[in-house]
């Protein structure tokens, strides 16, 4: 469990996070959304402990015990954004000193290594590796630890599309471990395939909170039905106009944004008005549409 109660934390006279309230609750995978300078690295930084609150509590742990305390930070493991390791170590090398460093197994490192795709580089010294490798790495390191909440800061900025594949296997595992996950990311696709829950912030507020449920819902609402029509007279369309204001009639398709059940009211009056059906299509809202909405209506 990870809560932010009345969280917010200034630098140098700017606050970056301001009363900040907000649950991860165990076994959630949570995704923090906003443009950058929203405080989302702030905040994960904070439920590390790596920071401290200038107002309010973050608590880890159940039960919750304040993120800076040494008992709630070894409850943690925390992948920052952008991660370096020494040059002349191999991957294992570094691998083995933080599992050691964390009181872990060290059997627990082929494992790991293999998940993320490094297990024909573990010999490599990290001088040799990518950035793409050296985040991969990383997400190794984070995962050796074997942490009950693990918190990634733009976990796949730098990865290919194999080390995206691992980084969602590995979520995968640790959703199917029941393990807490709070990640920020700027790639949509990552966040709507992997999250529970969603937190939108801006300048340091959270504006939205929603759950992948609620989230289908609200790109169903923003969804389009285009309809290819022979011929649609101006009686039909104010008929089609009474269920979807917004429909318009562009050459011979009828397009109708909204959500479902109002499109498929519409098709349901061109087929009673005897009008004859081309071919339709439908497509629903996108998250990076709708983020921008929120966004946008903030600012």
């Amino acid at each position: 469990m990870i809560a932010f109660r009345g969280f917010a934390k200034t630098f140098r006279g700017v606050e970056a996070v301001k009363d900040l309230s907000f649950v991860v609750e165990p076994g959630e995978v949570v995704a923090l959304l906003g443009p950058n300078g929203s405080g989302k690295t702030t905040s994960i930084k904070a439920a590390a402990g790596l920071i401290r609150p200038t107002r309010g509590d973050v608590l880890v742990g159940a039960p919750g015990r304040p993120s800076t305390d040494a008992d709630a930070r070894h409850s943690c493991s925390f992948l920052p954004q952008r991660v370096t390791f020494p040059d002349s170590l191999t991957g294992r090398e570094v691998a083995e000193f933080y599992c050691r460093l964390r009181g872990r197994d060290l059997t627990r490192i082929k494992e790991v290594m293999a998940l993320t795709g490094l297990n024909g580089a573990s010999a490599r010294a990290v001088g040799t590796y990518s950035g793409g490798m050296t985040q991969r790495l990383g997400l190794a390191v984070a995962m050796a630890a074997q942490a009950p909440i693990l918190l990634l800061d733009e976990p796949t900025a730098a990865l290919d599309p194999d080390g995206t594949c691992a980084f969602y296997a590995l979520v995968e595992s640790r959703r199917a471990e029941k393990q807490t996950v709070l990640f920020s990311s700027h790639q949509m696709g990552d966040v709507e395939r992997l999250a529970d829950r969603f937190a939108v912030l801006v300048a340091g507020r959270l504006v939205a909170s929603f759950t992948a449920r609620e989230l289908t819902s609200h790109l169903a609402d923003r969804g389009v039905m285009k309809v290819t029509v022979d011929t649609l007279s101006e009686q039909v369309l104010a008929r089609v106009r009474a269920l979807a204001p917004h429909a318009v009639l562009a050459a011979d398709q009828v397009i109708v944004p909204g959500a479902a059940s109002v499109r498929l009211a519409v098709l349901d009056v061109l087929r009673q008005q005897g009008v004859t059906i081309l071919g339709w299509s439908a497509e629903e809202g996108r998250l990076d549409a709708y983020y921008r909405e929120l966004v946008g209506a903030t600012q």
